[in-house]
């Protein structure tokens, strides 16, 4: 039987792990944690200083992946998806959360925020002047999140987050540039936001993709 790829990516702290756990264990695909992958593996490629995090070796995890995607039935969960190869995916589900939740999710792993850091991420000017949009020369290329940094690195660490990665991460959420990478990397008729607030948010978006799985294992039944 054939089964369907499913991403889901947006900014760290929107419930990516959360909803990938519970759907797989509810509809029977593998659900593919990247940053773990990576730990297991060990598919790094240096490390960031500014963010303090191993920098992901993305060719290697496409490697480590590809036969995994050639069978499908898999649930991919990580914060960036323009280094994926557009073929492996059915469709894509970018989260979305409020910022003044997301923030308090990103201080609870381990930021002991200030309300200055808050102001001026909320405050932030032109999305341009973020630092690694890709909408400035010189600022770079990726965007706020640094794709190919982490968001957990190392078990046995606690890894929290330094003041510049929650700030970027919360201008990230606010300038929506996940959802815009997505829109950018995958066709836009298989590109969905989901709402990621509350308990009943997730609930609502298992059972919104249990009912496409189903539909889709129906559409390429024959």
């Amino acid at each position: 039987m054939l089964l369907p790829n499913i991403l889901l990516t947006g900014t760290p702290g929107v419930g990516k792990t959360t909803l990938g756990k519970e759907l797989a264990s509810r509809s029977g695909l593998k659900y593919v944690n990247v940053g773990d992958l990576a730990r297991e593996g060990q598919l790094y490629d240096g490390y960031d200083e500014e963010y303090d995090c191993p920098i992901l070796d993305e060719d290697r995890v496409v490697d480590e992946l590809e036969n995994q995607m050639s069978e499908g039935g898999v649930i991919v969960d990580y914060h960036g998806c323009d280094f994926f190869p557009e073929r492996w995916f059915h469709i894509v589900f970018v989260l979305k959360t409020d910022n003044s939740i997301l923030y308090k999710r990103l201080e609870n792993r381990g930021f002991p925020g200030g309300s200055e850091v808050k102001a001026s991420a909320w405050n932030a000017g032109d999305p341009g002047s973020i630092p690694g949009s890709g909408r400035s020369p010189e600022e770079g290329n990726g965007n706020p999140l640094q794709y190919s940094c982490l968001e957990n690195p190392m078990e046995g660490r606690a890894w929290g987050y330094n003041e510049k990665k929650l700030k970027d991460n919360v201008q990230c959420e606010i300038f929506q540039v996940l959802h815009e990478e997505a829109l950018a990397s995958y066709k836009e008729e298989i590109v969905h936001q989901l709402p990621s607030n509350k308990p009943e948010d997730l609930e609502d978006n298992i059972n919104q993709i249990l009912k496409w799985i189903e539909q889709w294992v129906k559409d390429h039944s024959s």
